[in-house]
């Protein structure tokens, strides 16, 4: 018998809870004590026992235990890109560190979901054996604009590829016996105004786009929890919507799970409650007030709260904590460093390479950038990781056996020690919400042009961090800095003055702009976030020791206002006030609707996101295409064939590696729909494939699968999915814009 069962039994005088006997429980709750399960533990109305006095220390939430039926606490915690919990405690010298992995933008342009299984193994294991039952995350929501401050946590511009990235992360995460709670459900793509604003769109774009992502991932990997978002969708709270938690979530996709509030999400318990939530979270005394209040009012069934209660103890039956497992605190952290790196080697995307990369070790190297010496692994807020290291570039070329121009170097390693100290004060004063302070950019003139002189190649890192709480800021976020584009200049000038190549490393949560500027580098690697083993990462493709095969997972403009969603996004200046006081745009509960973009948000361009619109309306805006990557070996693909099988058709193409390296492939399947009926994008994602790493001269086939279903789109005159007669093309490409291998199918 489980060891909480056999305790509680001896604790309780009369039954405890199981599997198989939840309705009696439910029916032996008091109004209180049902309560108390609903709300999470930052209330003390109850018992008087706050979140801060049980659980895991740094963890987000809990719920309250009733010790007399056997019913424990379960702890709940951050985050997408790793367990987020304190990393020291009070009385012991022993520490907690948790592996920072990559952010979810670059587990997504791995375009593998084997690979994310893996991460989500390894994140799940850190969670069950620091003794939390349920990580919040992955964050699977839209990219529907560049400057959103959470796209780091979130995975694609396109619902296929980040659905199937989710549904492999949930998978891994709970191969352990703990919970995944995919988040924010749903439409949740801007940080201001977050707890207030509006998104309003029309059905099909809600349908097809935005709740895409969260049913692929409930049909494939049924997640034990999903969070609801804070914003409102078309006038009603998502947390407040039985149609979106009731009637979709559950009625359509057969959602078996818990669902829970964002933190301090919502108004209305008793709405919240009667729509499908189980927890409240993170709880308080006003909160579990409101509940039983509106129970004994009327206001609130009884039957509302039963269901709730029960869909709650079917997730406690699940955890650790019911387990009665004795977690070791102490998860294999180096083994877990191992996956962090591999995934990572797998998501650097390479943009650009004019015989620059790779370069090996030999020689000098001249590195630059104020990030090579501070790299970022990941991004604020509840996203971010308390991990135990960070390798920054500098020790990456240092342990790859790289030699680096000892002028800028000396520079460099002088002017990091002010500025460290200086963004360590800054940090320590500012909210964990806020962007993290960066050292600034410098650029030292006469060194870059004596070591053009004596390097043999120049290396520039550009970075950017930032999080929940608020959005990107245009000019300074989103776009070079002043300094940054100095720096590039000088450095392209001096170098390729004596015949040398400059390669520009992204160290990133989100995309830059690189239209204006890609010109003067000669190869450009987007490392995105990395994780803990970043320097180790880059270092090793810069050498050719890791051949890169990530590809883009959203598309990059020539400039900001081409972003179809660019006129409904609100914007953020850095050189001008903010009014904070658009984060409560409430006043009770009636809602503003005063500011554009910031009471409420009109998604004009529809079911035009991303590379849907650049395809079908604006090829020639576009910097870098979705899918996009490159190389250091090359592929020929053959032999495309399709077969009509079990409702679907099945796709193999065959795939060869004809360069000179080893190195993987990814074949993108998109689709293009006759068009006749209803306007369509002139093509979408449906598939997609990874080869293993084929030597020089070998080959491989990949297959892929489309089910008919997998070709409707959204009616809003008949309300439903409907999948359009005519011919269709089946598209092998290497990126969205590619022409591809081509096969017609009819319906």
């Amino acid at each position: 018998m489980l060891t909480f069962i056999l305790a509680a039994a001896i604790a309780a005088s009369g039954p405890v809870l199981r599997p198989d006997n939840i309705p009696e429980i439910v029916s032996l709750l008091t109004l209180e004590e049902k309560a108390a399960i609903l709300v999470g533990c930052g209330s003390t109305a109850f018992d008087g026992i706050g979140r801060n006095d049980i659980g895991v220390k740094g963890s987000a939430g809990a719920t309250h235990a009733i010790p007399r039926l056997g019913i424990p606490s379960i702890v709940l915690a951050d985050g997408p890109a790793g367990l987020r919990i304190d990393p020291t405690r009070p009385g012991t010298d022993k520490t907690f560190y948790c592996t920072g992995f990559p952010i979810g933008t670059m587990l997504a342009a791995t375009w593998n979901p084997g690979l994310v299984t893996e991460v989500g193994r390894a994140m799940g294991n850190e969670v069950l054996e620091y003794g939390v039952d349920v990580l919040l995350g992955p964050g699977v929501n839209i990219h529907r604009n560049p400057l959103c401050g959470r796209n780091f946590e979130y995975y694609s511009e396109d619902p296929v590829l980040a659905g199937e990235t989710a549904a492999a992360m949930v998978d891994g995460i709970e191969s352990n016996g703990v919970g995944a709670c995919i988040k924010h459900f749903a439409v949740n793509n801007q940080e201001l105004n977050r707890l207030h604003n509006d998104a309003r769109l029309s059905a099909r774009a809600l349908r097809e786009i935005y709740l895409k992502v969260f049913e692929i991932a409930v049909r494939k990997a049924q997640p034990w929890t999903l969070m609801t978002s804070y914003n409102y969708i078309n006038g009603t709270h998502a947390s407040e919507a039985p149609w979106l938690l009731t009637d979709i979530l559950r009625g359509d996709w057969g959602f078996e799970g818990t669902v829970m509030t964002d933190w301090g999400g919502g108004y209305d318990t008793a709405a919240q409650i009667h729509a499908g939530n189980e927890l409240i979270q993170s709880g308080s005394d006003a909160r579990y007030n409101a509940l039983i209040d509106a129970v004994r009012e009327g206001r609130l069934p009884m039957e509302d709260v039963d269901r709730s209660v029960t869909r709650a103890l079917e997730l406690i039956v699940k955890c650790p904590a019911y387990m009665g497992y004795e977690h070791s605190d102490a998860p294999d952290l180096e083994a877990h460093a191992a996956v962090c790196r591999k995934a990572a080697d797998e998501g650097v995307v390479l943009l650009k390479n004019e015989g620059a990369l790779p370069f090996g070790p030999s020689g000098i190297t001249a590195l630059l950038g104020v990030t090579s010496y501070a790299f970022i692994a990941g991004g604020t807020g509840s996203g971010d990781v308390h991990r135990p290291y960070v390798v920054d570039l500098q020790k990456g070329l240092a342990d790859e056996g790289f030699t680096l121009e000892s002028g800028l170097d000396g520079f460099y390693g002088a002017y990091m020690v002010d500025e460290r100290w200086r963004c360590a004060n800054v940090d320590g004063k500012n909210s964990w919400v806020i962007d993290r302070e960066r050292p600034i950019e410098v650029v030292p003139v006469e060194l870059i042009r004596a070591a053009a002189r004596t390097a043999d190649r120049a290396v520039v890192t550009f970075g950017r961090v930032f999080g929940e709480g608020k959005d990107r800021d245009l000019y300074h976020s989103y776009m070079l800095q002043d300094r940054e584009l100095q720096l590039l200049r000088e450095t392209s000038k001096a170098f390729r003055a004596q015949g040398k190549k400059v390669t520009v490393i992204l160290n990133i949560g989100g995309v830059v702009e690189m239209e204006s500027w890609k010109g003067l580098a000669d190869a450009i690697l987007v490392c995105w976030q990395p994780g803990e083993e970043g320097g180790h990462t880059v270092a090793s493709v810069l050498s050719g020791a890791v051949n890169p095969s990530g590809r883009l997972p959203m598309t990059v403009s020539k400039r900001y206002e081409d972003e179809p969603s660019a006129p409904n996004f609100p914007l953020i200046f850095a050189d001008k006030p903010f009014n904070y006081s658009f984060y409560r745009r409430l006043e009770g509960n009636k809602k503003d609707y005063t500011v554009k973009d910031i009471d409420y948000t009109d998604y004009e361009e529809d079911i035009w996101v991303g590379y849907r619109y650049f395809c079908t309306k604006a090829r020639d805006r576009v910097s870098f295409p979705f899918g996009f990557g490159l190389s250091y070996t090359s592929f020929r693909w053959s032999n495309m064939r399709v077969a009509r099988q079990d409702g679907a058709w099945k796709v193999c193409v065959d795939v060869l590696n004809t360069g000179g390296r080893a190195g993987k492939d990814v074949v993108e399947l998109y689709v293009s729909a006759p068009g006749r009926d209803m306007d369509k994008p002139a093509r979408e994602l449906k598939a997609f494939a990874k080869t293993p790493e084929l030597q020089p001269g070998e080959s491989c086939t990949v297959e892929m699968t489309v089910a008919e279903s997998d070709l409707a789109s959204w009616s809003e005159e008949s309300g439903s999915w409907v999948v359009e007669k005519g011919r269709y093309r089946l598209i092998a490409a290497r990126n969205a814009e590619d022409r591809g291998l081509r096969r017609k199918i009819r319906i």
